[in-house]
């Protein structure tokens, strides 16, 4: 069905934040995949690349993005382009914590930039070269 209520959405927890998902093939049968990120105050996201594009739009509060070896500080209304196969993580202010919606392909896999062990990506445990769907994109 192409209309998705809100009290259909999907939530995924994970220990940095939550992922409510908006759209993505298996909710409104969409080729891509657009969910909100909640993270709290303080709480930092794994290491991770993905093979897929991704497009953040900060709603509220504020982070610091790690991409690609330059560090970016993003507020409300602004949009970072993350671009595939480029390594990020993402801390949350330490004050007020972010709020951000997000759109990639539908599908997309995440993995752990230089196949190491040092990183857990969307804690859901990929190890060395494992890919792996986050559940909030299905």
């Amino acid at each position: 069905m192409p209309l998705i209520r809100s009290a259909d959405s999907c939530r995924s927890t994970t220990p940095n934040g939550v992922m409510t998902t908006l759209a993505s093939p298996t909710q409104g049968g969409a080729t891509h995949a657009v969910w909100r990120v909640d993270m709290p105050a303080g709480n930092t996201g794994p290491h991770h690349a993905s093979d897929g594009e991704q497009v953040w739009t900060f709603l509220t509060g504020g982070a610091t993005v790690e991409l690609d070896r330059e560090t970016i500080t993003v507020e409300p209304r602004d949009t970072i382009v993350m671009p595939a196969g480029v390594s990020r993580r993402v801390h949350a202010d330490a004050e007020s914590g972010f709020s951000a919606i997000v759109a990639a392909p539908a599908g997309f896999e995440v993995y752990n930039p230089g196949g190491t062990t040092a990183a857990d990506a969307c804690d859901l445990a990929p190890k060395g070269t494992d890919r792996l769907v986050p559940p909030w994109v299905l």
